[in-house]
């Protein structure tokens, strides 16, 4: 396990408010696909990753979803601090996409530390801004930008060492937003230009030279 400074940058939080947050965080292990919380639910605890990754998405009124944002190692989740600060109930969900190690600090001690602590408010804040601001990137992109670039863009970013993604193409839908149909036709584009195959539940990259002047046109 992590140490807890290396936490979230927590290694600023003087030795009382240090041994205060040790002395009160449990500590879980949850495997891959755990919903650790979904649209209804009461936020109970300030949660941190140590190890692992939490896919944080929303579905609609429609059946449509779309990933937010993910918690990796060493990071916080934005809709859990809005949660703890506003009184709200959770308005999306969360899965983990491998075993997951966490962290959580019960609401009482979380808001006794953001009370007396300017040290962990700043942290929480900072957290909490540079979160906001990725999400409204995440609003533009889906609102403003081009589906084959994003397209593009995500599988160069996720794809392994081997030009490898594991994905579907619904699954590639909910990432980026859109509707199975545009991203299927868009990869199909993509095939067609040699820069991809497309196998049963992945896709291969075969050219990311030419996947990369795409994105850079």
């Amino acid at each position: 396990m992590k140490q807890i400074n290396s936490l979230a940058g927590l290694g600023c939080l003087g030795p009382e408010d240090t041994a205060f947050i040790t002395s009160h965080l449990q500590k879980m292990t949850v495997p891959a696909g755990t919903k650790v919380f979904e649209t209804g639910n009461t936020c109970s605890a300030f949660l941190m990753v140590l190890d692992g990754c939490v896919r944080v998405q929303m579905i609609g009124e429609t059946g449509r979803e779309i990933v937010l944002y993910r918690v990796e190692d060493g990071q916080t989740c934005i809709l859990t601090t809005s949660c703890l600060l506003s009184g709200d109930l959770y308005s999306a969900e969360a899965v983990t996409e491998c075993e997951t190690t966490a962290v959580a600090l019960p609401v009482q001690q979380f808001k006794e530390l953001l009370n007396r602590s300017q040290a962990f408010r700043d942290l929480v804040f900072l957290s909490y801004g540079q979160r906001i601001s990725n999400l409204v990137s995440l609003v533009e992109e889906v609102a403003f930008g081009r589906v084959d670039v994003r397209l593009a863009q995500f599988l160069r970013d996720r794809a392994d060492d081997e030009g490898l993604l594991k994905k579907t193409h619904y699954e590639l839908a909910v990432e980026l937003g859109s509707a199975r149909e545009v991203v299927s036709r868009q990869l199909k584009e993509f095939e067609k230009k040699g820069w991809i195959v497309l196998m049963r539940g992945q896709v291969k990259i075969l050219d990311p030279k030419g996947l990369e002047g795409f994105i850079s046109a």
